[in-house]
């Protein structure tokens, strides 16, 4: 990739894989990203499990009641986790590195999916996060934010509309909303 915004463009979610499974260096390119991804005052509360055994890839594709079943066609997928304890701000430092891993893999000319698990619900109503815990013996002391679905482009997706590009949302100085 030439330019950074070239590469945000481009990127898109990608919810459809070919079975073509990902080499060492594409995996490790993945969590290289993931491991210099900023994180406030530099604590790097964050942990990874890469999943790529197919059972625990079906498992962990009905973790939640929507969203969820593309992991069972990926032929690798990163969780990505984070101690509460070291970071309060755990939640935006694992978003980083979730977001660098997305950057990273459409960089390499893969396909790539946010999985949201944490404050996601199974369709009985308990929490997407205890299974993922459960399936993968997760520590107690880990939260679960959300899985990276990883793999070869099963689909063509175009690049971002800028026609859609929301102007109107962006304010200099100050907000100034219309009274009402």
């Amino acid at each position: 990739m030439e330019k950074f915004s070239e590469l945000i463009r481009i990127r898109r979610s990608m919810r459809k894989f070919t079975e073509e499974e990902l080499n060492q260096d594409e995996v490790v390119a993945l969590l290289r990203a993931a491991l210099i991804s900023p994180s406030s005052k530099g604590v790097r509360p964050w942990e990874f499990v890469v999943v790529d055994n197919k059972e625990l890839l079906q498992q962990l594709a009905h973790c939640k009641e929507h969203g969820a079943e593309l992991v069972e066609g990926v032929p690798l997928a990163v969780v990505v986790l984070a101690d509460p304890t070291q970071s309060d701000v755990w939640v935006e430092d694992a978003s980083v590195a979730t977001t660098m891993m997305l950057l990273q893999a459409e960089d390499l000319g893969l396909g790539a999916c946010w999985v949201q698990i944490r404050n996601r619900t199974m369709a009985d109503g308990k929490p997407a996060e205890e299974m993922v815990r459960a399936i993968l013996h997760i520590p107690a002391h880990l939260r679960v934010l959300s899985i990276v679905a990883v793999g070869h482009k099963g689909m063509e997706r175009k690049p971002f509309n800028e026609d859609r590009l929301q102007w109107e949302k962006v304010h200099i100085n100050t907000f100034d909303a219309p009274e009402e």
